[in-house]
Parts: C-alpha cells; sequence; structure tokens
C-alpha cells in the first residue's frame, strides 16, 4: 500500500514544515489539515515533496492557476507608443 492511502500509527508522526508557495497563494492555507499543509525535505516545495495526497493535488492546482495567470499576461496586447 502506498504511502498516501496507509493510515498513520501515533508512533509514526511524520516530520515536515509548510510548504511556502502553497502559503503564499493559498487564502484558505491556514484551514488546511497540518498532514495537508507539510512537505518533506528542506530543498525546494514542489508538489511532490508534499505528505498527503490532498496537499499534492492543491499544490499542482494553484500551480497550474499560477501558470494560467502568467499566460494571460502576457497575452495582453501592449499599448502602442507614438
Amino acid at each position: 500500500m502506498d504511502s498516501y492511502h496507509r493510515q498513520l500509527h501515533r508512533r509514526e508522526q511524520p516530520d515536515g514544515r509548510d510548504c511556502q508557495f502553497c502559503a503564499r497563494v493559498d487564502p484558505n492555507f491556514s484551514h488546511r489539515a497540518p498532514i495537508d499543509r507539510w512537505v518533506q525535505g528542506s530543498i525546494d516545495d514542489s508538489a511532490a515533496a508534499h505528505l498527503s495526497e490532498n496537499g499534492h493535488v492543491f499544490h499542482l492546482m494553484f500551480e497550474m492557476a499560477k501558470k494560467r495567470a502568467q499566460r494571460t499576461l502576457e497575452d495582453l496586447p501592449l499599448p502602442k507608443s507614438a
């Protein structure tokens, strides 16, 4: 059984830290369950580093929304100068 779907035992408290990317872009980040906020490791805040499947999916959704917003800004026509 994979780590996303197995039940944690009390003695198996995962160590982690809050995902800084999700904390910046998710307005409801503070309302998430702690396991959904945490990432493992200290190198980067990626979707794969999340300890839970929900955290992984939320991270991917916010990455896609950020890329979509950047693409929309790039597609705007530039104002013409004289």
